[in-house]
């Protein structure tokens, strides 16, 4: 079993678990950052086990693709963190979100197939052109909130509060 390297006194763990979904989400991943000094590193990346890193990657694509898809979440660095790490085999094999694990898989293939172009120093103007460019990932990013944010945020919240000793 993974050793839990993050803890939370009972009184802030009970208050998160009072909110709901994106709320208790955005708490308790607000705990593991606070931990950590607010910003993930190399240094810092073996304080939180594999459930904490996966709850916080799906924090990230959460923040990311609600603002401006998955062009923007990979833009702004997030894309080896959200799809290159355990992320998309957590949330399918031991979380058991097969329909979303297989659509971050499907995300991950655009991402590997346009990292270089996304990675890139844009202007504005070549960034917003992107999403025009890259067609297929820009609609992941519209699929995620048309066919998934809804449903998948309250059911990993639930997800975790369940198992809540694996992640707090």
């Amino acid at each position: 079993m993974e050793e839990k390297k993050i803890t939370l006194t009972k009184e802030l763990l009970e208050n998160i678990l009072q909110k709901e979904s994106t709320e208790f989400i955005m708490a308790l991943t607000d705990t593991y950052l606070g931990s950590i000094g607010g910003l993930l590193t190399a240094d810092n990346m073996d304080k939180l086990n594999t459930n904490q890193h996966s709850l916080l990657a799906y924090r990230y694509l959460l923040e990311e693709v609600m603002e401006g898809g998955f062009i923007q979440l990979i833009h702004n660095g997030y894309g080896p963190y959200v799809l290159e790490g355990p992320f998309p085999f957590v949330i399918k094999k031991i979380w058991g979100f097969k329909d979303f694990g297989k659509f971050l898989f499907n995300v991950q293939h655009e991402y590997h197939m346009h990292k270089d172009e996304i990675f890139t120093e844009l202007s504005e103007e070549e960034f917003m052109a992107l999403y025009e460019q890259l067609e297929e990932l820009n609609e992941y990013g519209d699929d995620f909130l048309d066919d998934f944010q809804e449903t998948i945020t309250p059911a990993i919240a639930e997800y975790v509060k369940n198992n809540i000793d694996k992640f707090a």
